[in-house]
């Protein structure tokens, strides 16, 4: 999968309206892609893990930068620290990804085949 497609679509993913909170969902609707409620979770499950590892990739390259070897009090790097903290904070305040996952199982937009044994 090409680098720049999957950071577009994790931009876009993250536009897109996801409940920030708890949310009753109806168990009977969720099992119908799959017949079986315990293969929607699993699928549901897999692919907030393919989320969050994505959002953590991402964070690291993003504080990456503001690692250095050495630690000094200037105002720029205090300056430099306020800026990791937004950005922190701005991935703090994104969608849980098993919230984002739930969404995209209800819109169809998850692709996932059955493998039989």
């Amino acid at each position: 999968m090409n680098t720049k497609t999957e950071t577009t679509n994790m931009e876009e993913k993250k536009s897109v309206r996801v409940p920030d909170n708890t949310v009753t969902r109806d168990v009977i609707k969720l099992s119908e892609p799959t017949g079986n409620i315990y293969e929607s979770v699993v699928i549901i499950a897999k692919r907030a893990n393919q989320i969050a590892a994505e959002l953590k990739k991402e964070l690291s390259e993003k504080l990456e930068e503001f690692s250095q070897g050495n630690i000094a009090d200037t105002l720029e790097e205090t300056y430099e620290n306020r800026e990791q903290i937004e950005i922190s904070r701005h991935y703090e305040k994104l969608p849980k990804p098993t919230l984002t996952a739930v969404k995209e199982f209800q819109d169809g937009e998850i692709y996932w085949r059955k493998i039989e044994a």
